[in-house]
């Protein structure tokens, strides 16, 4: 079994979408979520994902951390047919607060379950 990095910092886009490809081959089942637009000071870029197993375990970063907690339990709630949602943080949202986005800016996220096998 593949065992993500240290500290979600460490994996670059490529390796995040390896990462899920390895885990979709050993037969978990892979969320996504991948930063779509931002506004102001967003603490990553967009583009920048995260890969979300079925038993919590995450590789990569939509926010160095500060909402990574709500997008893994809201892809884990997906993993089961659910259908792509799109949410969005920002520092007037009461939600931004209470999960740490307190950076200034908004960011939106695109959550999606990945299927097939690698």
């Amino acid at each position: 079994m593949n065992e993500p990095p240290e500290t979600i910092s460490e994996m670059d886009h490529d390796k995040v979408l390896e990462q899920a490809a390895a885990w979709l081959k050993d037969g978990h089942k892979v969320a996504l979520a991948t930063v779509i637009e931002t506004w102001g000071s967003a603490p990553r870029p967009v583009g920048s994902q995260l890969a979300i197993r079925d038993d919590a375990t995450f590789a990569g970063s939509v926010s160095g951390g500060c909402i990574e907690g709500d997008v893994v339990t809201r892809a884990l709630d997906k993993l089961d047919g659910g259908a792509a949602e799109i949410v969005e943080y920002g520092v007037s949202d009461a939600k931004a607060w209470e999960v740490g986005l307190a950076c200034g800016g908004r960011i939106r996220i695109m959550i999606e379950p990945v299927e097939g096998t690698a």
